[in-house]
């Protein structure tokens, strides 16, 4: 189980009048920094997929980043299994799972070199990786592309590689960062398929994702952000209940705006 309790990060800005008139109006602009995420919590049990729902620039992608160690928090608690990763960030890369959303390849290695690279990184042994590899080659339908240059790899191609690599270590909790953008109705689906088997290992995962439809089908859990803050947080059949049924209203009505300003 994974526990996030009031998280908080800022960041300073260097230069505030090259900053776009909206950004001047966010109420998270003060003074000389912008606090991205100001209070965030929610948790996600074994074997549940939570939903990380928020408008574009809510700080959906900072509260991912910091839940996998890339960025310290300024304030607040992240616990695996009751164990607090914020103190301890080189255990906490072993135990999860990570996707950015930049797929960040070595061009010049090939999908199965790759995934290899980091199963090294995690301590795994050869024969343990190879036999990873050739498990997860499979469920994400790699076999005819794993040995060629990532460099010539498709946006698909490249997604499923880097699903490869965040899950090669077998960790216990998997987040994901939009793993669907910009991806075909196929390579979607496969996507989709592998968030449901991790689901039925008993691994928590939490992705953020802009397709409410994803989120009917997937999650047990939802959680909706808007300018740093926790707007909702509980189960995705609550969520639903919050507009008879319409995922869509039931987000705007978590914000409280006019459903024509949002841009999700």
């Amino acid at each position: 189980m994974i526990e996030i309790t009031n998280l908080a990060k800022k960041f300073k800005v260097e230069n505030p009048k090259k900053l776009s008139e909206q950004d001047k109006k966010d109420p998270r602009l003060n003074g000389r920094f912008f606090h991205s995420v100001k209070e965030v919590s929610f948790s996600c049990a074994e074997g549940q997929v939570l939903g990380l729902l928020g408008p574009n620039g809510a700080g959906k992608t900072t509260t991912l980043r910091m839940l996998s160690t890339a960025l310290r928090p300024d304030a607040g608690s992240i616990k695996i299994d009751g164990v607090d990763i914020v103190s301890d960030p080189l255990l906490a890369r072993k135990t999860i799972g990570f996707l950015s959303g930049a797929t960040g390849l070595y061009g010049r290695l090939t999908g199965r070199e790759n995934i290899a690279y980091f199963g090294q990184l995690n301590g795994m042994q050869e024969a343990e990786i190879n036999s990873r590899i050739d498990e997860l080659s499979q469920r994400l339908d790699m076999e005819t592309f794993l040995d060629r240059r990532s460099e010539t790899y498709s946006t698909g191609m490249k997604q499923k590689a880097s699903i490869a690599r965040a899950v090669v270590h077998s960790p216990k909790v998997v987040i994901l960062d939009e793993p669907t953008t910009g991806l075909d109705i196929m390579a979607t689906q496969t996507v989709l398929d592998f968030i449901r088997d991790l689901k039925a290992k008993k691994v928590p995962v939490i992705f953020s994702t802009h397709h409410l439809d994803e989120v009917s089908e997937l999650c047990d859990a939802v959680t909706v952000i808007d300018k740093g803050v926790t707007k909702f947080d509980g189960s995705f059949d609550e969520f639903k209940g919050l507009a008879d049924g319409s995922l869509h209203q039931s987000f705007i009505n978590t914000l409280g705006i006019d459903a024509k300003s949002v841009s999700i």
